[in-house]
């Protein structure tokens, strides 16, 4: 019996051995079932995240180039502001640099003036006050005759930027 015993318990145990062999396939099919949905599951956020960062990155591109029109936009109205600032700043310039054009010939008229009569035989004597203002010399002060009240006034404009001539030389009696 000992035989039978024996083949009965080899019966068994390879019985039991395939079952075990076969749970172990089932469980391998399920595991590889598990791995296969994950994996699909991995791909799925693997896609959705390539998707995101694409949108992600064209919104920059987006946000980048409108950033840029209004920095350029920008930057012309600045440009503008300071052309426009340094226009004004040229024409009071010039506006400054005429005036002072104009008191240096005022004044160089003045100055030829005083020389001319200081030249004069006749006139040299006389405290004559010369004033000039845009090219308008008036002379005031005593004169011994009235052909030195004339002579005085001909000297005067005779120099170069003399438009006119007030005369308020006095006679005085003598």
């Amino acid at each position: 019996m000992r035989t039978h015993q024996r083949k009965s318990l080899l019966a068994v145990s390879a019985a039991a051995l395939a079952l075990g062999l076969a749970a172990c396939d089932r469980a391998d099919d399920r595991t590889a079932a598990t791995h296969e949905s994950a994996t699909g599951q991995n791909e799925q956020v693997a896609r959705d995240s390539r998707d995101k960062t694409r949108e992600t990155a064209r919104e920059a591109r987006q946000e980048t180039r409108e950033a840029a029109r209004e920095t350029r936009k920008d930057a012309r109205e600045a440009t503008a502001a300071a052309d426009a600032s340094m226009d004004r700043a040229a024409q009071d310039t010039r506006a400054m640099g005429a005036a002072a054009a104009g008191k240096v010939d005022d004044a160089t008229i003045t100055a030829k003036v005083n020389a001319a009569l200081a030249a004069d035989r006749e006139l040299s004597a006389l405290r004559v006050d010369v004033d000039t203002r845009d090219g308008v010399v008036t002379l005031s002060g005593p004169a011994p005759t009235a052909s030195a009240k004339e002579r005085a006034a001909e000297l005067a404009l005779k120099v170069k930027g003399v438009a006119s001539v007030n005369n308020q030389l006095t006679i005085r009696a003598g």
